[in-house]
């Protein structure tokens, strides 16, 4: 019981919010009033924290790590483990996200700075340059709003369709994946980055976010993505920026879309006033593992 509630703990750091300043390449003023009253860290303060990282992993048996770029596919983490199975033979468990993607991708690859050192306001972003002007026109309403930030058309989230081979029902934090049964349950991450639009027309996120039972009696998204490229696949552990000085010891098998899809702000709003996760806000970012050593090898 003490291993699987100190699991359980350790897995909320993935959904642990911490306070964090606006920092960004938004144009146009875009984040201004949380940038007014947050700086972001500087370099040295990032390049600290990878520092600890590597000390305290170093020669201790840490497994491969995540966030990670998902194009550069070097790494010689030297601990295996099994892939988690396909996630229709696994249950949903949890659903949330970040404000910025935590991996990177060709299609999420513009550094959103360095943050305020805690996970907010790092990460990456989708190029905007790429959007109309309609589609960032500004909202009537604060969207997500909380003391960390307020999401804006523009944004860009990634989003955790997490599963785990345990007997669970979908529901609030990442102890939703736990059971009292199994204490240590495979976990697969299905991850979707978006962008958010003002456009009615974008994709819903009620829908993205839909679940149900299968044939088999498995929770299953029913609404993730099938047009953002094959997903890669590799092998890591949980996020969160409260892993940024340590690692991580939990193993997760992830499947990360490669493509960016388009999602209607306003439909994230509502999911954000009222969903089974209860979820509210964007969470922050774990810095990018860059280490070969903390890495596996994408095959």
């Amino acid at each position: 019981m003490k291993y699987m509630i100190s699991m359980a703990a350790a897995l909320l750091l993935l959904a642990t919010p911490v306070l964090a300043g606006e920092h960004g390449h938004h144009a146009g003023g875009h984040g201004e009033a949380h940038a007014a009253h947050h700086a972001a860290v500087a370099d040295n303060v990032i390049a600290g924290q990878r520092k600890a990282l590597a000390k305290n992993t170093k020669g201790k048996g840490f497994g491969p790590q995540s966030p990670r770029d998902i194009d550069a596919i070097k790494g010689v983490n030297k601990r295996l483990f099994s892939a988690a199975p396909a996630s229709t033979s696994m249950s949903l468990c949890n659903i949330h996200f970040h404000k910025n993607a935590e991996h990177k991708a060709k299609d999420f690859s513009i550094y959103a700075g360095n943050g305020n050192g805690e996970g907010y306001q790092s990460g990456y972003r989708y190029d905007i340059s790429q959007l109309s002007k309609a589609e960032l026109a500004p909202t009537k309403h604060k969207i997500c709003d909380s003391e960390h930030s307020t999401l804006m058309p523009g944004d860009t989230i990634e989003v955790h369709y997490v599963y785990s081979t345990a007997q669970v029902t979908p529901g609030p934090t990442l102890g939703s994946c736990l059971s009292k049964a199994i204490n240590n349950p495979q976990l697969r991450v299905e991850t979707q980055v978006y962008v958010l639009v003002n456009d009615k027309h974008a994709l819903d996120f009620k829908k993205l976010t839909k679940f149900g039972k299968n044939k088999d009696g498995r929770y299953q998204a029913a609404g993730i993505p099938d047009n953002t490229g094959v997903p890669v696949q590799y092998a890591g552990s949980t996020t969160g920026p409260g892993y940024n000085e340590k690692g991580s010891p939990f193993q997760v098998t992830w499947s990360v879309r490669p493509h960016v899809a388009k999602v209607n702000i306003a439909t994230v709003g509502k999911w954000c006033e009222k969903n089974v996760f209860n979820e509210n806000h964007g969470h922050g970012v774990r810095n990018l593992v860059m280490n070969p050593a903390l890495l596996s090898q994408i095959k």
